[in-house]
């Protein structure tokens, strides 16, 4: 991990434990079950987890979840298709919440008299 980011090593993991046992079990349990195969296979779910950790711009998810996916199986060409999948949701996500601004600068210049914007 770089200088930002403490490494994730297992002296913090057993703190993490220590300082609150029943959360991280329940934690750890969820995992298990959200990333174990069911409707979706296990490397499918793990392509998801490194999209999804790319917009939510973890660097420990992103790393996790990278070597997790590619010991299910996944290419590096499916992450990164499913990369640039989340960049285009992410993109997406400010172009749709245009509507709100181009809604409020209409009602705006209605309240003021002007016919348009």
């Amino acid at each position: 991990m770089s200088a930002n980011y403490p490494a994730a090593t297992p002296e913090i993991a057993r703190k993490r434990r220590e300082w609150s046992p029943r959360q991280s079990d329940a934690f750890e349990a969820f995992s298990k079950a959200a990333f174990a195969d069911g409707a979706l296979p296990a490397k499918i779910k793990q392509i998801i987890a490194v999209a999804v950790a790319h917009v939510t711009q973890c660097p420990y998810c992103i790393n996790g979840h990278t070597k997790a996916a590619l010991r299910a199986g996944a290419t590096p060409e499916e992450l990164m298709e499913a990369i640039w999948v989340a960049a285009e949701m992410r993109a997406g996500a400010a172009y749709a919440h245009s509507t709100m601004m181009i809604a409020t600068a209409m009602e705006a210049a209605e309240r003021s008299g002007r016919s348009s914007v």
